[in-house]
């Protein structure tokens, strides 16, 4: 059996783990990250491979899914947004520091392939494409069987999409795109809005908000929608139809075999996939003659990344 060992870098933990051919995690480590500090992140993920490479001396090499940009040739940190790193040669430096052969991949990219292999699309052999609904929106797309980075290595920013001419602004200097239509910041947009303009359909959301509309958070719209408030069901029913909307046109473009939803706004349950896939298929009335990808919720978990990165790392 092929051991690999799969690193999973955010900006408040580093999470290690030692993965068989299965996707099982058979070894898990994890320590915090020193975000702040570029030659100490780094060294975090060396110590936290060399343990793992310690207590298993069969495993054959190492699998990194960093929160950052990488480059076309997989091993550079080109920009990383909670992270110190700039231009970081991070693949060559714990290979050479932990003495295994590593492969260095994006976040995002890492837990679409997990899907793909061993979660929600593991009966798919050609093609997925998987959006991550959290406070903001990522994704990953896997085409003839392989991920698809793009020619500088940063495809898949399925976020940023324009969606609305001249909406919200967005964080990567556009107007209108997806993340500020579907991810969990417009779920406590949409969920504010709602209850200044209607106090009354929003009370149960106000209540647990303190009375206050500025205090209320994502966690707190799932648990008054599923508790029946009018406001915090309309928030979700907004966010899912721009879901909706988002996933039809990536299944225009990339006809994929399954489109996987992922992230924490997922926890919600049909909260969010049934106005998601009402809208989705909507959106696609006109292709009911043909075929289209059907829309599972991401099953991998917190491991996808591990699990991801470690499947990639045997790829070498």
């Amino acid at each position: 059996m092929t051991l690999t060992i799969g690193v999973d870098v955010g900006g408040t933990k580093v999470a290690g783990g030692v993965v068989d051919e299965q996707g099982n995690v058979l070894a898990h480590v994890r320590r915090d990250t020193p975000a702040k500090d570029q030659a100490g992140t780094r060294d975090t993920i060396v110590a936290v491979a060399a343990e793992l490479a310690t207590a298993y001396p069969s495993a054959m090499a190492i699998g990194i899914g960093a929160a950052a940009w990488i480059d076309a040739t997989g091993s550079t940190v080109l920009f990383a947004p909670n992270l110190a790193w700039h231009d970081e040669p991070l693949r060559d430096y714990v290979a050479k520091a932990v003495g295994l052969p590593t492969v260095l991949e994006n976040d995002a990219n890492v837990a679409a392939w997990a899907e793909f292999r061993f979660g929600a699309a593991r009966q798919a052999e050609d093609s997925m494409v998987m959006i991550t609904v959290g406070t903001g929106i990522g994704g990953g797309v896997v085409l003839n069987g392989s991920l698809w980075r793009g020619a500088n290595g940063i495809a898949g920013e399925l976020g940023h999409i324009q969606s609305v001419p001249d909406g919200h602004p967005c964080g990567c200097g556009r107007l209108g795109c997806i993340e500020q239509y579907a991810s969990g910041n417009a779920l406590v947009r949409f969920a504010r809005a709602g209850s200044m303009r209607d106090p009354e359909r929003g009370a149960g959301l106000l209540v647990l908000a303190d009375g206050d509309p500025h205090r209320i958070s994502g966690r707190m719209v799932t648990e008054a929608a599923q508790e029946g408030d009018e406001v915090a069901r309309d928030a979700f029913a907004q966010v899912g139809y721009w879901l909706g909307v988002a996933l039809a046109d990536l299944a225009q473009v990339f006809d994929p075999q399954v489109l996987v939803v992922g992230g924490g706004v997922v926890e919600a349950g049909e909260l969010l996939l049934a106005p998601t896939e009402r809208a989705y298929r909507d959106q696609l009335a006109q292709r009911r003659r043909f075929p289209v990808a059907e829309i599972r919720p991401a099953e991998a978990g917190n491991a996808a990344g591990v699990v991801g990165a470690a499947d990639l790392a045997r790829r070498i």
